[in-house]
């Protein structure tokens, strides 16, 4: 399954994320990933998540970005979540329709049985209209 948390920047979604992640971690059986534009919220993740900083590894588009979320599931066969903190900028998609990105990794949810929970820095309205459905924290 794909989530969004949806809002302008600087309304707290990051917050959220946190809050989920570091809540769920404790219920999850899997490995949960956490990724990230840089380390600056390392220590306000439990220990038991791993964190990735994106822009180490030089993605400059959507596909590589599929591609490299891809790898680290095909490293990881107890992986149960993935997090994505500011997905517009780690996925290289800011200004540009997040549609396809977000079937791919509907299609990922599905075929590998992992959730997706993604920081969306957009207003819901702005949303393309097939993505609103997957919303659960509009700020």
């Amino acid at each position: 399954m794909v989530q969004l948390i949806v809002g302008k920047k600087g309304k707290g979604k990051t917050k959220c994320l946190l809050d989920k992640v570091n809540t769920e971690v404790k219920n999850v059986l899997g490995s949960v990933v956490f990724l990230d534009k840089n380390t600056k919220h390392m220590y306000e993740l439990n220990n038991k998540i791993r964190l990735i900083v994106v822009p180490e590894f030089m993605i400059s588009n959507s596909d590589e970005f599929i591609g490299f979320v891809s790898g680290i599931i095909s490293q990881d066969h107890d992986l149960q979540q993935m997090y994505f903190d500011g997905f517009l900028n780690i996925s290289c998609l800011e200004g540009k329709d997040i549609t396809d990105t977000v079937e791919k990794l509907e299609k990922l949810s599905e075929k590998f049985n992992i959730d997706f929970i993604l920081s969306v820095s957009m207003d819901e309205s702005e949303l393309p209209e097939n993505v609103k459905s997957k919303v659960v924290i509009s700020l």
